[in-house]
């Protein structure tokens, strides 16, 4: 049974509907939270990822569930404010129908919910990347808060930032730039782009960027010419976008406008197919890193499964789907295996789930080959990936058409531009 609440978009959870029964029974469902941005600060990016959450599980419902059990999936759009996420945890984490594992979504409510996820022994499954949250023990060397139930799929944003700048220092050299390029950090002073901001910075000088001081924007939409002009005339090289692509939209366009030319490096949020063509000329050439191995025209075994799950809420099988919404269909499939490996050994208590996701090595859920790309998780690091796949953004037409058609003709592509393999730093986990 999928149980809807809060204020959500009809369109995204209508598929819910295909998996109501008349009266299902209470105690034969396993309970799962999802909290989404529908209507918050992040929702340009929230709505996609949330959809493909939402859809595969769907799915793995319609076709027999967790071990022959279907979750009972409790949706909520908390609007992006933290306060709302930790009232609903708290719902969920108490009662006869206590969740077995969390779908979250933001980087303060995650983190915000660690502690409390710890204590309850609930994996918590986020869109947060946040590097905080990789550390299961709370011993690393920068004092991190054990996140022993925390898991995300992707590398974090510390990791990506490091494989960007890595990059960066490369393609300097290649441009034949003179003496240190200069990096800076954009983004609101909020705990999603500040995430990895000491990290960057810190990498960047050991690479011979020159740092610059920060510069702020807000992660709403607005005019950021005064931010733009600062660039300008500090000489920016390389400038990092920490917010989603909605208020980064309004830094690309204010910069062409004033004629800030810089390479900006987009946050895995902070770009994507819609962000490309609402943002037109001036996304093109921004990089950011991809957390699936191939778009949604890509060329994958596991398309196929991935196309039959977006067909739960497009039963025409026509919508283009983002880069967002495969991820949390990968994030959502690990969770699936997860469950399925703890109810066949020992049952679906959060120990077992949390045993589940270190089964495996370069781990990547049946049926969506060549789409998620292998993890691995620990008892001591979860950090699951330490591989940052660098793709470049181009824009070479008017973006007046649907995103679908942009793409078929090329007007829009994603295109990879490097690989770059982090090292594992015993240093960096946590941070």
């Amino acid at each position: 049974m999928m149980r809807k609440t809060g204020s959500l978009k009809t369109a995204l959870f209508a598929t819910s509907a295909l998996l109501m029964g008349a009266a299902a029974p209470a105690l034969a469902d396993i309970p799962i939270g999802h909290l989404a941005d529908q209507s918050g600060g992040t929702s340009d990016v929230g709505v996609p990822y949330a959809q493909g959450v939402s859809d595969a599980l769907a799915y793995i419902n319609a076709h027999g569930g967790i071990n022959g059990t279907k979750m009972a999936v409790d949706s909520v759009d908390y609007g992006y404010q933290a306060p709302r996420a930790i009232s609903q945890y708290k719902k969920w984490s108490s009662g006869s129908d206590k969740i077995v594992a969390l779908q979250g979504w933001g980087t303060a409510d995650t983190e915000a919910l660690t502690a409390f996820v710890g204590k309850d022994e609930i994996p918590a499954y986020s869109g947060s990347y946040s590097g905080h949250l990789t550390d299961p023990t709370g011993k690393g060397p920068h004092g991190s808060k054990p996140a022993p139930y925390n898991f995300f799929y992707g590398p974090s944003y510390s990791d990506a930032l490091r494989g960007m700048l890595i990059w960066a220092a490369e393609d300097w050299k290649k441009k034949g730039g003179q003496g240190k390029p200069k990096y800076v950090h954009m983004g609101a002073n909020h705990p999603f782009p500040n995430a990895p901001k000491e990290a960057g910075e810190q990498i960047a000088k050991e690479l011979g960027f020159e740092v610059l001081p920060p510069v702020q924007f807000a992660l709403t939409p607005g005019d950021y010419s005064a931010q733009c002009l600062t660039l300008k005339e500090a000489g920016a090289n390389y400038a990092y976008l920490g917010n989603t692509a909605g208020s980064g939209i309004s830094v690309l366009k204010a910069c062409q406008t004033v004629g800030a030319k810089v390479q900006f490096m987009g946050n895995v949020w902070g770009m994507d197919e819609n962000a490309a063509k609402a943002a037109g000329s001036a996304a093109d050439g921004v990089v950011f890193p991809m957390r699936t191995a191939v778009t949604w025209t890509g060329d994958a075994p596991g398309m196929t499964l991935m196309k039959d799950i977006s067909k739960m809420s497009d039963a025409s099988g026509t919508a283009y789907r983002p880069v967002h919404y495969m991820a949390g269909v990968c994030t959502a499939y690990y969770m699936k295996e997860a469950l399925e490996w703890a109810g066949k050994n020992g049952g679906l208590t959060g120990p077992n789930i949390r045993k589940a996701m270190y089964q495996k090595k370069d781990w990547v859920p049946a049926g969506l080959e060549g789409v998620c790309i292998p993890s691995t998780w620990t008892e001591t690091d979860h950090r699951g990936m330490t591989q940052v796949n660098i793709y470049r953004a181009s824009v070479k037409a008017d973006t007046g058409a649907s995103v679908d058609e942009l793409v078929k003709n090329g007007s829009i592509k994603l295109e990879k531009v490097a690989t770059e393999d982090v090292p594992r730093k015993p240093e960096w986990l946590g941070w």
